[in-house]
């Protein structure tokens, strides 16, 4: 690899990192908005319908439900943790460079 596809590498892996934070903060706000909780709310309780109309004992459709309900809240958390460990990632870059710079 030249110098100047280096630099292009460079320069896509620099604008990645600054629009992917953005990308995840608006999954997260999308997942945990009010909105989102009543969709997930109805599609909870339409799921456990469903289950308990096709003859699924209550405890199990009760079960099976809450592990539908947690894909989502899972998926959610490690959005947000990688949100954070990305802003850390920021801040531990920012100190490396004022560093540097003094």
């Amino acid at each position: 690899m030249d110098e100047k596809e280096a630099e292009e590498v460079e320069r896509i892996f620099r604008a990645l990192s600054s629009q992917i934070p953005a990308l995840i903060k608006g999954v997260i706000a999308s997942v945990f908005s009010e909105e989102a909780g009543r969709e997930m709310g109805r599609a909870a309780g339409a799921f456990y319908k469903s289950l308990i109309e096709s003859g699924i004992p209550e405890q199990t459709a009760l079960k099976m439900t809450e592990n539908y309900l947690s894909v989502f809240t899972n998926f959610g958390e490690i959005m947000r943790k990688i949100s954070i460990g990305k802003e850390g990632k920021k801040e531990s870059e920012k100190a490396i460079e004022e560093k540097h710079g003094e």
